[in-house]
């Protein structure tokens, strides 16, 4: 197993006033030559907007799009017909294909939104545009990772045009946990999103990201009230 560790406050980022955004690989104005990617993980940006604003009609292509919320909402609207408001609990995908316009704006004036954008580079080019929206209410465990996003329909969560998966996890009390590696040869991106985790005699706390690469399972110890999201991607990109 190889794996690096990379601190919160590593992170890029900016604070225009309106969004106050950290990136964990290369985007915008953040450029960083050895944090353009992780293998099929392009993106994930930790971003919180002010009540009323956000970002107004743009294009992408060619990429896998997901939205989680963390708190508030965020109201979509698209090229594609496709209007809705993404309220925490929820998982958006959106996978641009041939090409999409959409705009996302804090669905609320009086607080603020809170969520996580990730991109994922698609394992297939210049597909027919979708649009998949669900709630992840139904399906969220106690003490136990949970999957939310697979490359297969009939999974639990939404699918994507990419062999990855991501799973959460919300724990009440102190625990070992184990993760198997999905596919052979997949690297895992793997963010302590608040709480504290202890992994291989590492102390790993808030916005903490490890990226593990070279295995094919790995054991970690979470602490009471530690929230976890787990990215797995494939490496050969």
């Amino acid at each position: 197993m190889n794996y690096q560790i990379f601190k919160s406050e590593s992170r890029g980022g900016a604070n225009h006033g309106w969004l106050n955004t950290r990136h964990s690989y290369s985007f915008a104005n953040y450029y960083d030559p050895s944090r353009i990617h992780f293998g099929a993980l392009r993106v994930v940006n930790d971003d919180i907007i002010t009540g009323g604003m956000g970002f107004g009609k743009h294009p992408h292509d060619n990429m896998e799009i997901i939205t989680i919320p963390t708190k508030g909402g965020i109201t979509h609207k698209d090229s594609m017909g496709t209007g809705s408001i993404i309220e925490s609990g929820d998982i958006q995908v959106m996978s641009a294909g041939t090409g999409v316009f959409h705009s996302e704006m804090n669905a609320y004036e009086n607080q603020e939104g809170h969520f996580f954008q990730i991109w994922i580079i698609p394992n297939k080019q210049n597909v027919e545009p979708r649009y998949q929206q669900i709630s992840i209410r139904d399906v969220a465990k106690t003490n136990e990772l949970y999957q939310i996003l697979s490359p297969h329909v009939e999974d639990q969560g939404v699918w994507i045009h990419q062999d990855a998966w991501i799973f959460l996890g919300n724990y009440t009390e102190e625990k070992t946990e184990m993760y198997n590696v999905q596919k052979e040869g997949n690297g895992i991106f793997f963010m302590v999103v608040e709480g504290e985790v202890e992994f291989d005699g590492n102390k790993l706390e808030r916005r903490d990201v490890i990226e593990i690469t070279d295995t094919s399972d790995f054991s970690f110890n979470v602490s009471e009230g530690t929230q976890l999201m787990l990215i797995e991607v494939p490496m050969n990109i």
